[in-house]
């Protein structure tokens, strides 16, 4: 294992902990000798983080540190090209330049051997099922989702018949080949799945809905069955 490895793998053990932790048993976590953890943690404490205490007492990090490009792991890294590549490629436009300029970002901090590594990657995304072709523009759509706001939109039901509906947004979801808007429906008074591309118009409404999105979407899951999300 790397130095930096080991540092990073060091800070993510104590962002575990909110109690201070001994120097003994973070050595034996990361197994290195007790000598080696003491160094370390002075190392990590020259270049800023906020590891409090000293042997025999207990360490701890206080919280809000937030760790520079350069302690990202090799494996973190590949799983943020791998999703900006996955997002580039089956989002809608704004939203896939949005992940390639986030990209990009990453890469222009990074180390030079980490960016090499990263713009080398070799995990790709294989193609996917063509996306069903859509008239309304899902930014506007997430926008609604972030600020908590109705929409009123004209859907279209599996047999062509259309109506109009007031719904709140609160999730978005992506699969191959559609996109799903997850929203409380005023007119069913429940819980609706409303295919993108069935959905001819949207027209936001200055009105924010009555439950917050984390709430809905709690709500939503135990209803579907679906895992909580940590």
């Amino acid at each position: 294992m790397s130095r930096s490895q080991r540092l990073l793998d060091l800070i993510q053990l104590l962002r575990r902990h909110r109690r201070p932790v001994s120097g003994r048993r973070l050595a034996d976590e990361l197994r290195v000798s007790i000598r080696t953890l003491y160094r370390d943690i002075v190392t990590l404490q020259a270049q800023g983080a906020p590891i409090e205490g000293e042997p025999g007492l207990g360490y701890v990090l206080k919280p809000g540190f937030m760790l520079p490009p350069l302690m990202f792991s090799e494996d973190e890294i590949e799983a943020l090209v791998l999703g900006s590549r996955w997002v580039s490629d089956r989002a809608d436009d704004r939203l896939a330049l949005a992940a390639r300029d986030a990209l990009a970002k990453i890469l222009a901090v990074l180390p030079g051997d980490l960016r090499d590594g990263a713009e080398a990657s070799a995990l790709l995304v294989g193609p996917g099922a063509a996306i069903m072709a859509e008239d309304v523009d899902l930014s506007a759509i997430r926008k609604a989702i972030r600020s908590e706001r109705k929409l009123t939109i004209l859907y279209r039901d599996g047999t062509g018949q259309a109506s109009e509906r007031v719904v709140w947004p609160f999730a978005l979801s992506f699969f191959d080949h559609v996109r799903v808007v997850v929203a409380w429906c005023e007119l069913r008074q429940d819980f609706r799945h409303f295919r993108a591309d069935r959905i001819s118009q949207v027209q936001p409404l200055d009105i924010r809905y009555p439950h917050r999105r984390q709430g809905l979407l709690k709500q939503w899951r135990e209803r579907e069955g679906i895992p909580q999300q940590s």
